[in-house]
């Protein structure tokens, strides 16, 4: 810088070509300085789309060295033809209803059965507005081993079915009401009826090879209260009805109660005031004649049995 403060003092006027090699000699430390050349600038990158695998299918991995693919470990889902279990899981708290608007629909069974858990149902008949022409409540202990069957009249449509499930959230159940299987008494069922007066009770025992009972309840037109019991061992209630029928004539009670294992007693009791007596039939239904007579390491002991040396 003082060279050329300098050489402006000393001659004032210099020549063009002195004054263009002057500025290209203070330029040279910023040349020295700068990248050599024209440097080549890098190419933005750019964005490169992956073909993307139809919905559904699993698009192949590349890892280097590797090679492979995603393959799901579950069996395709399938819907089965064949099924025709037509229940409806009930949760505890709920309410489901089955409605029949043809007049020709005179009965229907409801079935209600679980994975082994307890059973607390109200089934409630309803006919018209306000009018409640059958109520139950009913208890099971094991709802696998012993499902509840029964069967509702239903003459004079329309009529719905209502079912609540009184247990708690962990206590569902399965429901389902039809009309074109129904279960009927059998000839013998028909024909064994005994009068239980009002207040009174009876019991029926059965053996072990007995693995259902038919129960059959009716009146001649009055209401029906009563309260059915299947027991197995002192004061040890497996299943329990309290049944209400505002006539017990065009709408009788008919169940079938699972009575597996050994020392079943079915008892049936008219909750109902002297006035109104009752029809009770309990039969046999399924025997098992498979099951020996030969005592078992272990096994029930059945109070009154046949001894034999």
């Amino acid at each position: 810088t003082a060279t050329i403060s300098h050489l402006n003092s000393d001659s004032p006027s210099q020549p063009p070509d002195t004054m263009m090699h002057l500025s290209l000699l203070v330029s040279c430390p910023a040349l020295l300085l700068s990248p050599a050349g024209s440097a080549v600038r890098l190419s933005s990158p750019m964005m490169q789309l992956r073909e993307q695998a139809p919905i559904g299918t699993t698009a192949p991995v590349s890892t280097p060295g590797y090679s492979g693919q995603v393959v799901s470990t579950k069996p395709p889902y399938s819907k089965p033809t064949d099924v025709t279990d037509t229940s409806i899981l009930v949760q505890g708290g709920s309410l489901r209803t089955w409605s029949y608007r043809s007049p020709s629909v005179e009965q229907v069974q409801v079935e209600l059965n679980t994975e082994g858990r307890p059973l607390d149902a109200d089934i409630e008949l309803w006919h018209g507005p306000d009018n409640t022409p059958v109520k139950m409540r009913v208890y099971v202990e094991n709802g696998e081993m012993r499902p509840f069957s029964a069967v509702i009249a239903t003459p004079r449509g329309p009529n719905t079915v209502a079912i609540r499930n009184i247990g708690q959230l962990e206590f569902p159940f399965a429901a389902n009401v039809a009309s074109d299987k129904v279960d009927n008494p059998s000839a013998a069922c028909l024909s064994k009826s005994q009068t239980i007066q009002g207040g009174a009770l009876r019991t029926y025992p059965f053996e072990s090879s007995v693995d259902s009972v038919q129960v059959l309840i009716k009146t001649d037109g009055r209401p029906l209260n009563s309260r059915i019991e299947l027991l197995q061992g002192p004061n040890n209630n497996k299943q329990v009805i309290e049944l209400y029928t505002e006539d017990g004539l065009n709408r009788p009670f008919f169940c079938t109660l699972r009575t597996p294992g050994s020392g079943n007693v079915v008892r049936v009791v008219n909750t109902a005031p002297v006035e109104f007596p009752m029809a009770a039939s309990v039969v046999a239904h399924e025997i098992n004649n498979n099951i020996g007579s030969d005592a078992v390491l272990g096994g029930d002991v059945v109070i009154g049995g046949d001894l034999s040396w």
